[in-house]
């Protein structure tokens, strides 16, 4: 765990805080994989999530998406719907586990 959450250290992130990262976004899947088809979960994982970037701002984490997200899931029988819901709940999952991670508490 980080000894302190330092933002400008978040600038190198992957140098500086890869396995708080990694911890951050397993417990994210974990959450989802536990609750949803884990397929669509796995799928989400690493076909989308493998080049989201995490970035710190104003107070908050936040996960940016590679560029249309539902063309890169192949192979997942799944609505737009569905897809789309579940992809926010994951990305609002990833954000907070990155809060707790860092212990950087969550802007109201």
């Amino acid at each position: 765990m980080a000894d302190e959450f330092d933002p400008e250290k978040f600038e190198d992130k992957y140098a500086n805080y890869f396995n708080e990262l990694q911890r951050a976004y397993k417990n994210a899947f974990n959450h989802m994989n536990e609750r949803h088809d884990s397929q669509l979960i796995h799928g989400i994982d690493q076909t989308i999530l493998n080049e989201s970037e995490p970035f710190y701002e104003d107070g908050e984490f936040r996960v940016e998406l590679p560029e249309n997200p539902r063309d890169r899931l192949e192979g997942v029988l799944v609505d737009d719907e569905t897809f789309e819901e579940t992809l926010a709940e994951y990305v609002d999952r990833i954000e907070a586990e990155l809060h707790r991670t860092f212990q950087v508490d969550r802007p109201e």
